[in-house]
């Protein structure tokens, strides 16, 4: 058996994470899987370093709506048995926001959830979107899948979770029916792991407004998320805030888990070409 670190981080554009040392960050940090959100970048416009990270495979997928906009990424140190993006629905698979990898019984999907501030027809593109997900999620279940999910889901499930909940009842991210479907979804088996460990402990956010000096008074949010299936519960042996990683208005996240070595075998090295038929995810495979 080996322990796993993985770690989530909403960068709000890789280019400028990049300039503020997320690649130095990387590199001391060290996690065996790094998965991100909101990268804001086409692939022709990273870095070669950005690519290929010494260690790691990366791969990426962009939004086909709209460039500079949304994103997601994974950094790797084992090679996924099948990787792609998107959840498999066409009216949410336009804006790159899902990445899903299969290291043998485990699936690890990391998604960048709709924001539903802008409108009344984003808020519903946001609930649909949630609702799209749990079905994916719980098939997976049902055939044996061990489903561990992070990213930033846009939403502060309980009171604890932000600084300020009377005032922000009436605001997207803290939504009684946004609060209600992650009620539905715990119900459904799958639980958040840093309330596994931390089950009371208030002031733990992932993102701060970059306005009026949020982040310093920490008057946050918790909106970015790692759940896991029940059927993985056992194995998470810790999860974790990292609020002191600057670079970014939201902060990275970690869970580490007891996986079996046959997971990771690193045997079948995929062609590009071939990774679930979808050009539009772009690998770097180092």
């Amino acid at each position: 058996m080996k322990n796993l670190k993985i770690l989530s981080w909403n960068v709000n554009g890789i280019r400028a994470a990049e300039r503020k040392g997320f690649l130095e960050w990387l590199r001391k940090e060290q996690p065996d899987i790094l998965c991100l959100q909101e990268t804001k970048a086409e692939k022709e416009q990273l870095s070669e370093e950005l690519l290929k990270p010494e260690g790691y495979l990366t791969y990426w997928s962009n939004s086909k709506r709209k460039k500079g906009y949304s994103g997601t990424a994974i950094y790797t140190k084992f090679q996924p048995g099948k990787i792609h993006s998107g959840l498999g629905d066409g009216k949410f698979d336009q804006e790159g926001r899902t990445i899903v990898a299969e290291f043998g019984e485990l699936i690890l999907f990391n998604i960048y959830f709709p924001n539903g501030k802008q409108n009344a027809e984003r808020l519903k593109f946001k609930m649909d979107f949630y609702e799209a997900f749990q079905q994916r999620v719980e098939k997976e279940v049902r055939n044996g899948k061990k489903v561990l999910i992070c990213g930033d889901i846009n939403t502060a499930h309980h009171p604890i979770d932000l600084a300020r909940p009377k005032e922000n009842e009436d605001i997207s991210g803290f939504l009684p029916m946004e609060r209600e479907w992650m009620d539905r979804f715990e119900a459904a088996g799958f639980y958040d792991t840093f309330r596994l460990f931390h089950p009371d402990e208030a002031d733990q956010y992932t993102w701060w407004s970059m306005r009026s000096g949020a982040r310093e008074r920490n008057v946050g949010w918790r909106i970015d998320y790692f759940y896991c299936s029940e059927n993985l519960k056992a194995q998470v042996k810790d999860a974790f805030i990292l609020p002191d990683v600057l670079g970014s208005d939201h902060c990275p996240i970690g869970v580490e888990f007891e996986v079996s070595k046959n997971i990771l075998k690193n045997e079948n090295i995929i062609d590009e070409h071939e990774l679930s038929g979808d050009s539009h995810l772009q690998p770097t495979l180092v």
